[in-house]
């Protein structure tokens, strides 16, 4: 049998939620569709001592703003998980967990969608399936030899679950970075293949980061501010909000005895072999950052502020280029380099060339199929806690509007 609904919401993380919180509060029939469990990434896609990069006031779900006792803190994984739980039990989202949706495709004036449990027709569909879709992994991941571990981060739990001995991992966006601070910290010998990333300090001019970032109106930016569509794959800043939060970039990273080496360009016979131009890469971030100063600088002459942070001087290592994995102990190898879009099971022509749909406001070319949760939806902060819910009122309000 066939089931048949209004509207069928795919994914319960924070989009979905969000979108369903909506449509909820204006009596729309629908449902959501979840693989896993609510918010199932944030559970399963997360190392055990993960937290939050942005402050917990910060995460302003709608209807669910964070009203606990430390605002200035970062939540912990499990405290995340507990948050969007209560949020669903408050609100009683229609979710049916462990419902994998394997195709989606136009049926007359609406959709069809197959799931693993049976058929779902639905007059609209909105894709909320985050943007944690498919790891990518670099040319030459494939020739590591068979004796080192392997693992996406998305797969990292902890260090003790690792075998002994150093550990590569490639890619310093957040996730790279951070791991390779905790592995640091826990006694490992850490190589860090390095990329290009913008950092920032935590704290600035009594403000955090994340402060400085709404009031500039950094997040406010749009996908035609960007230098190129690619730009969307850049890493977020760089900062942690381990131990209450702190600086981490690849200064503080090099100056804790983090080795730094170039962009991983392959493996052959056991060694793993590096661009040399790591400098490129140390300026390619400085020069990120300094973009973002730009707009702080802005900000503090608008408001008669004083410029509360200054870029230090280059930082100039003379790295490594080879590196004998069995020479060095390297037991493990980590893969950070970050995730693509994964819709193909959405078999409707609305993707662009490097797999993100193309869309205005959550809405794509085919009438009744909705997006959320998308890097540079509307703004920067579409993919983030403190942004998701507007772009999930607009996207609601549509279906709304196309109702009466």
């Amino acid at each position: 049998m066939t089931e048949r609904v209004d509207v069928a919401v795919v994914g319960a993380g924070q989009a979905g939620l969000a979108t369903s919180f909506h449509l909820t509060q204006a009596g729309v029939d629908h449902v959501v569709l979840e693989a896993g469990r609510v918010a199932e990434t944030w559970r399963s896609r997360r190392w055990d001592s993960f937290c939050l990069v942005t402050p917990n006031w910060s995460v302003r779900l709608p209807g669910a703003p964070y009203a606990g006792a430390e605002p200035d803190g970062f939540m912990h994984r499990d405290e995340l998980v507990d948050h969007f739980q209560r949020w669903a039990d408050a609100f009683k989202p229609p979710v049916k967990e462990g419902c994998t949706v394997t195709s989606l495709d136009q049926n007359g004036e609406g959709f069809m969608l197959r799931t693993d449990t049976g058929e779902i027709s639905a007059r609209s569909v909105v894709v909320a399936t985050g943007v944690y879709q498919r790891a990518h992994q670099p040319r030459g991941a494939g020739d590591v030899p068979p004796g080192v571990t392997q693992l996406l981060a998305e797969e990292y739990r902890n260090p003790s679950e690792l075998p002994e001995g150093a550990v590569l991992i490639v890619g310093s966006g957040q996730t790279g970075c951070q791991l390779a601070e905790e592995l640091h910290e826990d006694g490992r010998k850490v190589i860090l293949a390095c990329g290009r990333a913008p950092w920032a300090p935590r704290r600035f001019g009594g403000q955090d980061l994340v402060w400085w970032t709404i009031e500039t109106g950094f997040w406010n930016r749009t996908l035609k501010d960007l230098p190129s569509p690619a730009a969307r794959l850049i890493s977020n800043p760089l900062a942690t909000g381990h131990g209450g939060g702190h600086d981490m970039h690849l200064r503080t990273l090099h100056a804790a005895g983090i080795e730094l080496v170039g962009r991983f360009t392959g493996v052959s016979d056991g060694t793993a072999h590096f661009d040399p131009d790591l400098s490129a890469l140390v300026d390619a971030g400085d020069g990120m950052a300094a973009v973002f100063k730009q707009w702080v600088d802005a900000l503090c002459t608008k408001r008669g502020l004083d410029i509360p942070w200054e870029l230090p001087p280059p930082l100039r290592i003379e790295p490594r280029t080879e590196v004998d994995l069995a020479r060095e102990g390297v037991s493990t190898v980590i893969w950070t380099t970050g995730y693509r879009p994964d819709y193909g099971w959405v078999h409707l022509p609305v993707f662009d060339e490097m797999g993100f749909p193309v869309q205005t406001d959550g809405r794509s070319a085919v009438d009744g199929l909705y997006f959320i949760g998308v890097h540079f939806q509307r703004k920067a902060q579409s993919v983030v806690l403190y942004g998701v819910g507007e772009d999930a009122e607009i996207v609601a309000q549509h279906i709304v509007d196309k109702r009466k």
